[in-house]
């Protein structure tokens, strides 16, 4: 009697727990049912939402879709059962329910969640930190990223943890500042993490901090007035030029009128000339 009740219990073995599954989006998961093979009488049933609407069911090797949400997205193992969910996009996170109908009925449910690839994260140099002191021996960095949500950045030095910041909202930019000596040979790197996966930017001193052989850098107010000079210097020689262009232009239109003058003149001697002329071989009258 003992038996046949275990029996039965297997038999009608109920199970109600669930999985939290992570994703990459664009990327294919993977629900599994946790058996070997499915039984002739088995009946499988996979569905979605609060609504519990069915998106697939297998039922002696047959296999329906019915969800259009899930078109070209669902596929069935025929053996076991598992659904996957091949190019994941946020529209299809959410809660998941498996029904196994049949001499041994169970049900199981999944919290799919959905992240996005993360950036490499972006080291630059602060020089807003450095302006009032510019012969620091220090380096003054910011590591960033945006457009990034549920996210972890974070300074290492080494493998020591140095700082962190982390986001849940959506499209948030992060920014984690860090102060290095030109001298330093430590190794660090920013990195950005998610639950599930993270971008690592290593740190280049000698690139980031462009160390000079006095480890010092030109103050920003020094390279703004230089760049003023120089571009005073450029106007100067530019109207320069104008003026010199325009002296040329009126002596070459003063010779020019000058020479005009000098040809016309005889023209209107030899003109007279010949009027005079004419008059001359007139007759007079008696």
């Amino acid at each position: 009697m003992f038996h046949v009740f275990v029996l039965f219990c297997l038999c009608c073995w109920t199970s109600v727990f669930g999985d939290s599954v992570s994703v990459m989006e664009g990327d294919s998961v993977t629900l599994n049912t946790d058996l070997t093979e499915i039984c002739e009488d088995d009946d499988i049933l996979w569905k979605y939402g609060g609504e519990n609407s069915l998106i697939a069911e297998i039922n002696k090797e047959k296999q329906t879709f019915p969800d259009e949400r899930f078109r070209d997205r669902l596929k069935l193992d025929h053996q076991t059962g598992s659904l996957t969910i091949t190019n994941i996009r946020t529209e299809h996170t959410g809660h998941y329910e498996l029904e196994i109908n049949g001499p041994r009925w169970s049900s199981k449910t999944f919290s799919v969640s959905l992240y996005a690839h993360l950036p490499i994260p972006v080291i630059i140099r602060d020089y807003s930190q450095n302006l009032s002191s510019p012969s620091s021996q220090n380096c003054s960095l910011v590591c960033s990223a945006v457009n990034v949500n549920h996210v972890t950045l974070s300074w290492y030095k080494g493998n020591s943890l140095l700082s962190s910041i982390s986001v849940s909202d959506l499209s948030i930019s992060l920014s984690l500042p860090l102060e290095v000596e030109y001298q330093d040979k430590n190794t660090y790197s920013c990195v950005l993490n998610n639950p599930i996966s993270h971008q690592i930017k290593h740190l280049n001193i000698t690139q980031v901090c462009q160390i000079h052989s006095d480890h010092q850098r030109l103050p920003l107010f020094n390279i703004v007035l230089i760049s003023a000079a120089v571009g005073s210097l450029v106007i100067v020689a530019v109207v320069g030029i104008c003026c010199i262009c325009r002296k040329y232009r009126k002596s070459v239109q003063t010779q020019e009128d000058r020479s005009h003058s000098a040809l016309c003149k005889p023209t209107t001697r030899q003109k007279k000339s010949k009027t005079e002329a004419v008059y001359e071989n007139v007759p007079k009258k008696r």
